[in-house]
């Protein structure tokens, strides 16, 4: 449970940082705020986290778990079969879940450098502008992405201490605002939430409820983050750091109202409500507790992005990126673009908008689109389990009732940054679009050469491997490709091996990669034809495996071989003593848009734009973990559409308007 505090709460844990903060400011300063606005206010902050992440992430979502994995893609595998539109859903809510993995490192990180700005440390006061603050900013976030390429193992043991001590220190310091005045405990009547809604002291009304929501960011990288925890480990310790969370906002309120008549607070810009009520001697340890407690945040965020990436490429919903595991950790990986990407937007971010408050604004709007998505799919989810479907429909109209209208309320801020959320979640989105519909054109053209039965060459390629008249290509020559129904691949392939140069080889293997929804499952099937040297190769990978095809495939061969189904490939120019598995050549088949392609306009950008992300991001070879193997690519024509056949007419003497010149 220890380790559970540092991984999966570090996002819903730095929300006291600018929860309060913000539904000040919403309201126009402490000056406009009064106490019946502040309990009300918090009413509607302990009722959100009770409804959203209590209720619907820890006692609902935790439930629909993938074999131990959570998060939205994890889920859209167990529901997928029911109805092909499920994938949009899937596509949407993880689009701008990515989206609040880049804003959230810029406003913790941000909001805790903030409580440095002017608060002296033994007399000196370390930053005076907001500039400062900037530059300190940009300066950790940079040092968090740098450190990622080398794993996060190290310092990742000392989160969960550390958001334990974070936790103690937000229930202390809360219990402590709380003392002063314990009517606040009233807020607890959902009445009061309710009350403020119409109240004339409330003067966003029910936008308030923008403000509100950022409160229960996290509960959606709560439920991603099962797969490292554990759900018992969640239930075990979302009590204790429910109640610190509340006992901190109840205590920011009550030093609120008893302080909304001072003067040196009425013109106050950058005032942040959770450094305030701390006592002077604890400041800088507050400080420093708070922004190690962002790093983590982001850490977490960083982190998540990686593995939703990695889940993303494995169900083929984003381009292939290659990734990286630092470390022995189960789980634990690095994807440099997607790195890369992140740091950017961050630092952009952070320039940008200069303060938390600004960047308040963007933040929150992307996760309630991703609330929203995963309550449907959780609606899909129930009924794939046969629960009744009153209580499946109750679930769906309560959660996307309420979800509806925080994102509504978060869309609102939409010209003051909610833009840029929309615009890195449709960025996204639009990327998920092209590589599945690309896909789509590509593969399902009603008039592109239909596949060919293995069966139909089975004799050619029987009488290739023993043709003495062409050199031995390779021992196993290796086709990447995808056969449907055990037997049917593209018509290309086969070009390749018969037609472009007739590539003899000993055993002609063909080897589907299928990602399954069991995470680490790694199993495969063959098929030989009756022949030893003609094999269908089904490998069945979790999504979370890494396609180390080239061990993969040396290790079928030893199996084969060893059960007398394949003879053996003994070399005799090796560096492996006894070596009786023969060499490799895997061939990879490129395609590219002919100018032949006859499609309409739309499906032929779409087509054009997927080959060209296909091309810059990761190389099939280095996909399927073939850095070291003997690789060809061949470039192979793409046409679709009814190609018009141009027939030549042959003349008895040159034409008189031709031209010599030609």
């Amino acid at each position: 449970m220890l380790i559970t505090l540092g991984v999966v709460y570090g996002d819903i844990g730095t929300s006291p940082l600018y929860v309060m903060k913000a539904i000040v400011a919403g309201n126009g300063g402490i000056g406009h705020i009064s106490r019946d606005f502040m309990v009300g206010s918090v009413s509607l902050v302990f009722w959100t986290l009770f409804i959203v992440t209590t209720l619907k992430y820890v006692l609902i979502a935790l439930r629909a778990d993938n074999n131990g994995e959570g998060g939205i893609f994890a889920l859209y595998t167990l529901v997928r079969k029911r109805a092909k539109w499920l994938l949009v859903p899937a596509m949407i809510g993880g689009a701008f879940l990515l989206a609040d993995g880049m804003l959230t490192p810029s406003v913790t990180v941000t909001t805790a450098i903030e409580g440095l700005k002017g608060t002296p440390l033994h007399g000196t006061v370390l930053l005076h502008t907001q500039n400062e603050v900037i530059i300190i900013t940009m300066i950790i976030l940079t040092l968090l992405f740098l450190i990622q390429r080398f794993g996060t193992d190290l310092i990742g043991r000392a989160f969960g201490p550390i958001m334990f001590i974070w936790f103690t220190f937000l229930g202390v310091m809360g219990l402590i605002g709380m003392s002063k005045d314990l009517s606040i405990l009233q807020a607890i009547n959902p009445y009061y939430a309710l009350k403020v809604l119409i109240d004339p002291g409330n003067k966003a009304g029910l936008f308030i409820l923008g403000s509100i929501f950022l409160a229960t960011t996290g509960a959606e990288a709560l439920y991603s983050d099962m797969g490292h925890v554990g759900r018992k480990n969640i239930y075990g310790s979302w009590p204790y750091v429910n109640l610190c969370l509340v006992l901190n906002y109840f205590g920011q309120a009550v030093w609120l109202y008893q302080h909304n008549g001072q003067v040196n607070f009425q013109n106050t810009t950058d005032f942040n409500p959770f450094f305030a009520m701390i006592p002077e001697p604890l400041k800088i340890f507050a400080i420093i507790i708070a922004t190690l407690a962002a790093i983590i945040a982001s850490q977490a965020l960083i982190s998540g992005s990686y593995t939703l990436v990695s889940e993303g490429i494995r169900l083929k919903l984003l381009p292939i990126l290659h990734v990286i595991y630092p470390t022995n950790i189960r789980g634990q990986l690095y994807i440099p673009a997607v790195n890369t990407i992140l740091w950017g937007v961050c630092m952009l971010i952070v320039y940008t908008f200069k303060t938390s408050e600004h960047m308040e604004a963007a933040y929150g709007l992307a996760i309630t689109i991703t609330m929203l998505m995963t309550t449907i799919l959780l609606y899909a989810y129930l009924r794939h389990k046969k629960v009744p479907l009153l209580v499946s429909w109750g679930m769906l109209l309560f959660f996307g009732s309420v979800e509806l209208i925080f994102f509504i309320s978060s869309a609102v801020k939409f010209v003051h940054g909610g833009w840029v959320t929309i615009l890195i979640g449709s960025t996204i989105l639009l990327i998920m679009y092209i590589w599945q519909m690309g896909d789509y054109y590509r593969n399902n053209n009603a008039y592109r050469t239909e596949d060919v039965s293995l069966f139909a060459y089975k004799n050619q390629l029987s009488t290739l491997a023993q043709d003495d008249n062409y050199p031995l290509y390779t021992t196993n020559l290796v086709y990447m490709t995808k056969v449907h129904d055990q037997r049917y691949i593209k018509k290309s392939i086969l070009y390749s091996i018969l037609d472009k140069r007739p590539k003899r080889a000993q055993v002609y293997w063909f080897i589907t990669v299928n990602v399954t929804d069991d995470p680490y499952s790694a199993s495969y099937t063959v098929e030989n034809f009756g022949t030893d040297h003609m094999i269908n190769v089904q490998l069945y990978l979790g999504f979370r495996v890494e396609q180390k095809v080239n061990i993969f495939l040396r290790q079928i061969i030893t199996d084969m071989i060893a059960k007398g189904e394949l003879p053996l490939q003994p070399q005799q120019y090796t560096t492996i003593p006894d070596r009786q598995v023969g060499d490799f050549s895997f061939v990879i088949l490129q395609e590219e848009l002919s100018p032949e392609t006859e499609l309409p306009a739309f499906q032929k950008t779409i087509i054009r734009a997927r080959l060209f992300l296909q091309k810059i991001t990761l190389s099939p070879a280095t996909w399927f973990g073939l850095e070291y193997a003997d690789v060809v690519i061949e470039k192979v024509p793409l046409i679709l559409g009814k190609i018009p056949i141009v027939k030549l007419r042959r003349l008895k003497k040159k034409p008189d308007n031709s031209d010599e010149s030609l």
